[in-house]
């Protein structure tokens, strides 16, 4: 078995465990473990529960898990460019409130700086939504694949000087992210503790 199947199936089981659970079963679960088990072991939960009942039909409360999860895992992956590119891009609208209702108000403000940078019209969640995947769109298209499984970026086809002053915006806000000092993860977790009854996998 791969070092990929290997993970596949951690991952897989990890799920399993997860499913069903409440938030003081995966909090006994990973009693005396860091802080990511049990975030990594909702996270899961919640999607799974999305899978079965759709997006519209999670809490207020399990959305703001999955926004917050969502962001921190991929800025600090890539940065925020990379959550806007992925499927976390999804969460744009909404992330901004749900930092503040975790109480992140300076990563809620730091990243509305980087929704900012990607200048939607208007700040609402439909001009968020257009502006992360007019970006997504115009960052996918960047990358050509060469003989060779080689990447190679090309010049932004319009407007250059808007995309540099976005990737250095968007860089800037990266910078002051990994130096913030707002425990993301230890807020959540006093949320998720606050707000268990709306939370259930």
């Amino acid at each position: 078995m791969g070092n990929h199947d290997k993970i596949m199936e951690e991952y897989k089981r990890q799920r399993r465990r997860s499913q069903g659970k409440s938030v003081d079963e995966l909090l006994s679960m990973t009693e005396g473990q860091n802080e990511c088990q049990f975030l990594f072991g909702l996270e899961m939960a919640i999607q799974q529960k999305e899978e079965l009942v759709g997006q519209g039909n999670l809490s207020d409360q399990e959305r703001i898990v999955l926004a917050v999860e969502a962001l921190e895992r991929e800025v600090n992956n890539g940065g925020y460019s990379q959550f806007f590119i992925n499927s976390s891009g999804q969460y744009a609208p909404i992330i901004v409130d749900a930092l503040v209702r975790i109480g992140c108000p300076e990563v809620a403000a730091l990243t509305r700086r980087a929704i900012e940078a990607i200048r939607p019209v208007a700040w609402a969640p439909e001009a968020i939504a257009a502006a992360v995947s007019s970006y997504a769109e115009t960052e996918s298209s960047r990358w050509v694949k060469v003989p060779g499984s080689i990447l190679i970026e090309r010049s932004p086809v319009n407007e250059p000087e808007t995309h540099d002053a976005m990737s250095k915006a968007l860089d800037q806000c990266d910078q002051s992210f990994y130096q913030t000092t707002e425990n993301i993860g230890g807020r959540l977790i006093d949320f998720v503790k606050a707000n268990k009854e709306s939370i259930r996998s």
